[in-house]
């Protein structure tokens, strides 16, 4: 299961009615998926927090415990959450600081592997490019990354890679919370893509998407069989290089979007298969609420022998349809 920007809001930008509507959606929503469909492992592609990249140590601690509330799960199931840039800050909001706490609360694991299939979770953040010691200590960290996987094509015990812990022989799904490089969502369609006048907005490198340049790194380094991301808080289709297949997953809070939704994956070592699910639409869920309190706004309000003869017509109306 992949979500995405679940933004659970904080205590500065955050009122509590906004917070409490917001969460109490994404948490019926996630237990209801997780009751349902099962999923084995979850991934939630960053921006988990909206304010964790100011965030002072006490707001983070009740962010967090907010956070282990709403995503609940039960022992069996695993959680991986990769870093988003509200998580964390921009690349110069960021610091050494955030970036622990983060993996403190979260993980700091990079490459996990499944039943036969390895995942790589990336700090998109810190793929600047710029040779900052986060940045320098992620790549660093990608290229032993990439080392493993290409030794878990060879013949155990050839070449350099010696005798160790052997990974599956299987290409990885990349994971992050920005995209990697495209123009702009021009080329992006279904009822989750960005609305028509936004998807010709042309993408600022670094910000909306990863450059060109950490685009082509990961995509050397990784050879990726398939790429999913978040940040837009929209859906977008996307092939790299030689076709290599890129998913970006809407935001699964209804403060971003009308219709949040959510991504299930069944994996194995050499195939895929991907489904969308679509979650409640907001101002249809406002809708129906407001159309109960109207109706029982007429019940409270109309007198007692108005409401005793609407029942008995309606109760002689569904008499009248049994026994016909």
């Amino acid at each position: 299961m992949f979500l995405a920007d679940t933004h659970l809001l904080g205590e500065v930008q955050g009122h509590w009615l906004d917070r409490l509507r917001r969460e109490w959606q994404m948490e019926r929503a996630f237990q209801t998926a997780l009751w349902l469909l099962q999923p084995e492992v979850v991934f939630i592609l960053g921006d988990i927090f909206d304010e964790g990249k100011w965030s002072s140590p006490q707001a983070w601690a009740d962010d967090v415990r907010r956070f282990q509330k709403v995503f609940r799960h039960p022992a069996h199931v695993q959680l991986k959450v990769v870093a988003g840039n509200h998580d964390i800050g921009f690349h110069y909001w960021m610091s050494s600081y955030k970036v622990k706490r983060f993996e403190k609360a979260f993980g700091s694991e990079r490459l996990f592997s499944w039943k036969g299939v390895n995942f790589v979770m990336v700090n998109s953040v810190a793929m600047e490019g710029d040779g900052c010691n986060i940045c320098a200590a992620a790549e660093a960290e990608l290229l032993e990354v990439s080392r493993r996987l290409n030794c878990s094509r060879e013949v155990p015990g050839s070449g350099l890679c010696g005798v160790g812990q052997w990974l599956p022989p299987s290409a990885p799904v990349l994971l992050q919370h920005y995209p990697l490089y495209r123009a702009s969502d021009a080329n992006c369609s279904g009822p989750d893509a960005a609305p028509p006048e936004e998807r010709t907005v042309p993408f600022r490198e670094r910000y909306d998407a990863l450059s060109q340049e950490a685009s082509q790194k990961l995509l050397w380094w990784l050879q990726p069989r398939l790429v999913l991301s978040g940040h837009t808080h929209s859906a977008c289709e996307v092939l790299h290089g030689v076709g290599t297949p890129e998913l970006s997953v809407p935001s699964f809070s209804w403060r971003n979007r009308n219709n949040p939704s959510f991504v299930m994956a069944s994996l194995t070592s050499q195939d895929f298969a991907l489904s969308k699910c679509f979650l409640p639409r907001e101002d249809t869920v406002l809708a129906t609420y407001c159309g109960v309190a109207g109706l029982l706004a007429v019940l409270l309000l109309a007198p007692g022998e108005r409401l005793a003869s609407l029942f008995l017509s309606g109760w002689n109306t569904l008499r009248t349809h049994r026994a016909w």
